[in-house]
């Protein structure tokens, strides 16, 4: 199901949604019946919980959601969009929540709730009902979001052997299609070996041949430059990972597929900005002509690296693509990938940390979070640490044997090539590991929604 609305002028059933403390008042303005019913069925109002508000024939009239308790509400976001699931199919109007802010997440997880994945197997339906915008929320942008984030999903969710380096060029150029971007792709033995050395030296051992590409969109307005991390499988090369280890590697692609979603939000959207976008693709496999451990690459900045783990090949591929973001001066600079189990260790599965200096650009940050109902943690760029990524034998260390803080060591390196004041990279999980309201078992977007609603007060639009 596409992600939209109810038509507003649709003959809607009302959702009342409810506190626990609210919920006796709600059934006495519901009248006498609704009461009684509301107290026979046990509704107290949790977060989440449903009742179906029987007509005198036998119909549902309208239904009452629990809203829960504010602490239930911080450990739980989108918690409606289970009640939603749960509605007969049709129109329904929210009724109950004062807020804006309330009804704007209300809205967007009800949306987010519709995605399924049906590329191998038909897809069950999801609930047939509807909400109508709520009114003060902008509809447009909440779809926007909402179709941004299932095209994240659905490229993360599909499995490497449809989703290497020239499928995902091709969803790439699809995307700039849609919306009338430029699309440059950097290609073939000789051009990536001079030109992104170590794009090339991670991909090469592939037959699915690795390529970075670049899009460009918008004319006027502060330049916004968006790197992600397109390993579209990762064996961990001769640093080969366990099996257990590569169960989940089809989605170290998902800074790609991030920043791709947060593009066509943007696009969508149209954003008073330049929009530029740059992707690696490669495939991190084993072949005689693979990557070697204790190799020393010479990167397209000319800092040369010495490769201790053939599994810290993400940093590599970026490397590049940071080097190439920063020969165009720019008004902020993001990466997004899937880099470290460190982050996942320090932070787990729900919150994207992420790494910036610029004290303007964290506040905007985290107020975008709130409002896109995006969570981000911020890690620092602990300067102390950079002597660990500097291995003697060449400038960087692509994997240092300090065995701390690697998360915070691998975006240093990154921060290298970068080399730009205002830089937010994220380390992102793109996965959710169990299934939660708004948000099925399976690929995720983590700080798109955080970055979009932040961008207003970062590029001054």
């Amino acid at each position: 199901m596409t992600p939209e609305f109810a038509d507003a002028s649709a003959e809607a059933r009302v959702l009342h949604v409810v506190s626990p403390e609210g919920v006796e008042g709600l059934g006495a303005a519901l009248g006498p019946e609704a009461a009684a019913w509301l107290a026979a069925t046990g509704f107290k109002g949790d977060m989440g919980e449903v009742r179906l508000l029987p007509g005198a024939d036998g119909s549902v009239l309208a239904a009452v959601a629990g809203f829960g308790t504010a602490k239930a509400r911080r450990r739980q976001r989108f918690g409606l969009a289970r009640a939603v699931a749960g509605l007969p199919a049709g129109a329904w109007r929210l009724a109950g929540l004062e807020a804006v802010a309330d009804r704007a997440e209300a809205a967007l997880g009800a949306l987010l709730a519709v995605y399924r994945f049906g590329r191998y197997r038909a897809a069950k339906d999801a609930a047939g009902a509807r909400l109508i915008c709520p009114e003060g929320v902008d509809a447009g942008r909440l779809v926007a979001m909402a179709r941004g984030e299932f095209l994240t999903r659905d490229l993360i969710n599909t499995p490497a052997q449809d989703m290497g380096p020239a499928e995902l060029e091709a969803e790439f150029v699809a995307l700039a299609g849609r919306h009338g971007a430029a699309v440059t792709v950097v290609r073939g033995e000789d051009l990536l070996e001079q030109g992104f050395p170590m794009v090339h030296a991670v991909g090469r051992a592939s037959p699915r041949a690795p390529r970075i590409m670049e899009m460009r969109w918008g004319a006027a307005g502060p330049l916004l430059t968006l790197v992600g991390k397109g390993v579209c499988f990762d064996t961990g090369g001769l640093n080969l990972k366990p099996s257990n280890g590569m169960n989940l590697m089809k989605k170290d692609m998902g800074g790609a597929a991030t920043v791709m979603g947060l593009a066509q939000m943007i696009m969508e959207l149209g954003l008073p900005v330049r929009l530029r976008v740059i992707v690696p693709a490669v495939e991190n496999v084993v072949s005689g002509n693979a990557l070697k451990p204790k190799d020393i690459l010479t990167s397209r900045k000319g800092l040369t690296v010495e490769v201790n783990d053939t599994d810290a090949e993400g940093r590599l591929v970026l490397g590049d693509a940071l080097a190439w973001a920063g020969e165009e001066p720019c008004d902020l600079l993001v990466s997004m990938a899937t880099l470290t189990g460190a982050a996942r260790v320090a932070v787990g599965p729900d919150l994207a940390p992420y790494y910036c200096d610029d004290a303007g650009i964290v506040a905007a940050l985290e107020a975008g979070a709130v409002a896109g109902c995006d969570p981000v943690w911020r890690l620092p760029f602990h300067d102390a640490y950079e002597s660990v990524i500097e291995p003697g034998i060449a400038d960087l260390d692509n994997a240092p044997g300090f065995g701390f803080a690697g998360s915070i060591t691998a975006a240093l390196f990154l921060r290298r090539f970068a080399d730009h004041p205002r830089y937010v990279h994220f380390d992102i999980y793109g996965h959710t590991p169990t299934e939660a309201p708004g948000r099925p078992k399976g690929g995720v977007g983590q700080g798109a929604r955080a970055l979009l609603c932040g961008l207003p007060a970062m590029l001054g639009l």
